[in-house]
């Protein structure tokens, strides 16, 4: 609802009778969906952010956040998107990939060198024309980006080398490139939803996983696996989408606040991400998790090889620009 000078005065008056707090019939709340944990710092940050949208709208807009697929597993909610039953979600670049295909590029596997490579390249040209290509083909739009962390695969046993994962079947999200990784070295990936992953770790279903050291506590999958494996063969990241309909809904002042707060929003978490993955490695030791160091140019040799071949959704001149950034 717009906030015109009519029913300004309007709610003013009923505010002063006391029949109406002010505001409160201008305020419309965007639904923020996540699949994460109310401890992470994609969800903390996110709920704050409804304070910062507030103050950024004069109260025409604010954020309410639904954690942990309560309103739906991630393909689910990236189909809400278009229909308007979520307003905005995080999402990782392999879900939207389902839908644009270039985009997906950032969450292969070992596609950047480190951190640096992949902080470059969430601010280039390269990134900023394949999000335009997700709005074209979706009409939804990618107002962030947030750095999730290193993926790390975790297992009962020590993986050092690639031939230590031949035959091991490891759950992956539901999204086809996730499946690149664990076929480069002989495993066997198991697509499952995020809700269900510690309980099939649990019983035996799956033999190994990966995500990064913060999700693994925040999930406490080292409770139901005995060794962590720094093979940081994915520097991944979410996407921050507002869903089509919601934007539209919205005039471009507001617009430009949301993508702002979402932006304010990538850095609170990335940061807490950082920190977090300095020293998690000692904390799962210190519960008695065996963290291993691992050597990664054999795993990153047998994923290359794949990086344009048939399960590629980008062409040749987009990886190669994305590998000349420096």
């Amino acid at each position: 609802m717009k906030f015109n000078s009519t029913t300004a005065l309007a709610a003013s008056t009923f505010a002063v009778l006391g029949l109406l707090p002010a505001m409160a019939t201008a305020e419309t709340k965007l639904k923020w969906a996540h699949v994460y944990e109310t401890s992470e710092p994609y969800h903390t940050c996110a709920v704050a952010a409804n304070d910062l949208l507030m103050s950024a709208t004069d109260g025409r807009y604010g954020i309410e956040v639904f954690p942990a697929s309560s309103l739906g597993k991630e393909v689910d909610i990236n189909e809400g998107l278009g229909f308007g039953t979520v307003d905005i979600i995080y999402t990782g670049q392999l879900f939207a990939g389902r839908s644009y295909g270039p985009i997906a590029i950032g969450g292969a596997p070992f596609m950047f060198r480190d951190y640096d490579h992949w902080n470059k390249y969430r601010n280039s040209d390269l990134f900023s024309e394949l999000s335009q290509g997700y709005t074209d083909a979706t009409a939804n739009h990618i107002t962030a980006m947030t750095y999730y962390g290193a993926r790390h695969v975790t297992s009962n046993k020590p993986v050092l080398k690639p031939e230590d994962m031949k035959g091991m079947k490891i759950r992956v999200p539901n999204a086809p490139l996730y499946m690149m990784f664990p076929q480069a070295v002989g495993a066997n990936p198991a697509p499952i939803a995020f809700a269900e992953v510690y309980l099939a770790l649990q019983q035996g279903t799956v033999d190994a996983q990966e995500n990064p050291l913060p999700t693994i506590k925040a999930k406490k999958f080292y409770e139901v696996q005995t060794n962590i494996n720094l093979t940081g063969h994915i520097t991944d990241a979410l996407l921050t989408i507002v869903g089509g309909p919601a934007w539209d809904a919205m005039d471009e002042a507001d617009r430009k606040a949301l993508t702002d707060v979402t932006q304010q929003t990538s850095v609170c978490a990335t940061d807490a991400i950082i920190k977090a993955e300095n020293e998690l490695a000692d904390w799962f030791r210190g519960q008695g998790v065996q963290v291993n160091e691992v050597d990664r140019a054999p795993f990153i040799e047998a994923v290359k090889k794949l990086h344009n071949g048939e399960a590629a959704t980008w062409d040749q001149a987009t990886y190669d620009r994305l590998q000349a950034i420096e």
